[in-house]
């Protein structure tokens, strides 16, 4: 149980932790392109500006390594932000692995824990016989109870890690899409969205 007991309250500070690192406001702000944007269109995409990117967010990070190549080809400049992107989203799947392999073992542990405790009952029948049947239930539902407590360890953890990690691909696709953006318009392949919406406002 002790065991069990450590691993719950393991899984409980990843899960609490991994929810609030993983905010989209925290790692993808939904304006960093938008200023990013307005920063190229008003020639003040410099360092210092840069800089501040680079500690706003995960996605602030990633794209401040590619604009850091910026004058430079648009391969070089993707394959900045790919290797920038990798180390994000090894820090975004930080401490999942241990959340899965808590949801993994924890009913084996339970499981052992019951077939040790089966096994000294059955140590317990061996050398005083069956004697009193209540005292023998109550034996072998003590030992019955490390595979439940392992259960109720290992089904939230496994449902919480489900969600922690398709937080995670999200959030790795809006990373994506905006390094993308960001990317094309540098380099003069896209119009900024802000000079597509009032081109089609004029229009209307």
């Amino acid at each position: 149980m002790v065991p069990l007991l450590m691993a719950s309250v393991l899984a409980l500070a990843i899960i609490s932790e991994r929810y609030w690192a993983l905010r989209r406001s925290a790692v993808a702000p939904s304006r960093l392109v938008e200023q990013i944007l307005g920063w190229h269109r008003d020639n003040r995409l410099n360092n210092d500006n840069i800089a501040m990117l680079y500690h706003s967010s995960p996605l602030g990070k990633m794209l401040a390594a590619g604009l850091v190549n910026r004058n430079h080809s648009r391969e070089v400049m993707k394959e900045s932000l790919e290797e920038s992107g990798r180390h994000e989203v090894h820090e975004l799947e930080r401490y999942l692995s241990a959340l899965g392999s808590i949801a993994a073992g924890t009913p084996l542990i339970g499981l052992l824990g019951t077939v040790i405790g089966m096994i000294k009952v059955f140590d317990a029948i061996t050398l005083g016989g069956v004697g009193d049947p209540a005292v023998l239930s109550t034996g072998i539902s003590e030992a019955l109870i490390t595979t439940a407590a392992g259960l109720s360890v290992a089904i939230p953890s496994l449902i919480f890690y489900r969600l922690l990690k398709r937080k995670v691909d999200e959030l790795v696709v809006e990373m994506e899409q905006a390094a993308i953006r960001v990317v094309e318009i540098i380099h003069g392949d896209r119009e900024p969205t802000e000079y597509v919406d009032e081109q089609q406002d004029l229009a209307g």
